[in-house]
């Protein structure tokens, strides 16, 4: 692609983002030159939203597929359908294509979540597509991939239970991003924008959830804090109980009883403690509550 091309969509794709333009550049640059890329950084860190703006402005397919024991060969590359094999026989016309095949066949961005939850030949069917951007299905022939087409696969660095360690000629093929959690104006820009959360106990709404959340990300029993989906999910949860309890602003005495009810409905499923924790989520979410409200109410003071 033409460098003022590439300059040119950049800005149109950045205008669709809160923040993420370092992250954006470089994933843009490395599909742009044809290669395939890992992303590799927690849920909830606007990697498939960053992919679909690529996608959508190329005008082309975002190809989804959960890496699990389950996703064996045959379900990436295609089968062909019993009832008219029974009927009829192997024929190419009879093969129903996978996601692989389709994602080749129509110049889209395979998008492989939890790559390393996915087994081993699974892993190795993808080497011939990624090295030849071919590959070959038996009883059909060659598929060659369109020039689009490529290999984004995503990994999450804090969770390794059930994973299967990449083999060196996998590791050889990808390039690779590390994508953090966005900082804290960014992460409010994103609720503003999700929530539309608007007036005195919208903005104090969404400050006091952003905060938490982040919070959930330092606590030292945690392994694995929320994304900002759990700030968004606080928010939103605030904003219907405030209706319910009459609650107008962060200066009513409710409104700090209200966080933590949201906040536990929103963010006691996200968080995952280490293993070796003697606690439960509630019990975290409500010391990190504590700290904001009782032990430094400054810091949870409106404006």
């Amino acid at each position: 692609m033409h460098t003022t091309d590439l300059t040119e969509t950049r800005t149109r794709i950045a205008a669709k983002l809160v923040g993420r333009e370092r992250e954006l550049e470089l994933t843009l640059a490395a599909v742009a030159a044809g290669r395939d890329i890992v992303l590799e950084g927690p849920p909830g860190t606007s990697k498939t939203t960053m992919l679909r703006a690529i996608t959508d402005e190329w005008g082309i397919p975002l190809l989804f597929v959960e890496g699990n024991a389950d996703l064996t060969p045959a379900k990436l590359v295609g089968h062909h359908n019993p009832a008219r094999v029974l009927r009829e026989d192997y024929s190419a016309d009879n093969f129903v294509a996978g996601p692989l095949v389709e994602a080749m066949q129509t110049g889209g961005f395979l998008y492989i979540e939890e790559f390393n939850r996915a087994p081993e030949d699974t892993l190795n069917t993808l080497l011939a597509a990624m090295a030849d951007r071919s590959i070959a299905v038996p009883r059909v022939g060659s598929i060659a991939a369109q020039p689009t087409f490529r290999v984004i696969a995503s990994m999450n660095p804090y969770d390794n239970m059930g994973t299967t360690r990449l083999s060196t000629s996998v590791h050889d093929r990808l390039n690779r991003l590390a994508i953090g959690y966005q900082d804290d104006d960014a992460e409010r820009g994103i609720v503003t924008l999700r929530t539309d959360a608007d007036g005195p106990l919208g903005r104090d709404l969404t400050v006091d959830a952003v905060a938490l959340t982040r919070a959930t990300r330092e606590h030292p029993d945690v392994r694995q804090g929320s994304s900002v989906r759990g700030a968004i999910d606080c928010v939103l949860v605030g904003l219907q109980l405030a209706g319910l309890r009459g609650v107008r602003d962060a200066g009513d005495p409710g409104y700090p009883a209200l966080v933590y009810d949201a906040m536990v409905v929103s963010l006691s499923g996200r968080i995952h403690l280490d293993e070796a924790a003697e606690t439960t989520p509630e019990r975290v979410l409500r010391e990190i509550w504590e700290d904001r409200f009782i032990l430094n109410p400054a810091a949870a003071a409106p404006g």
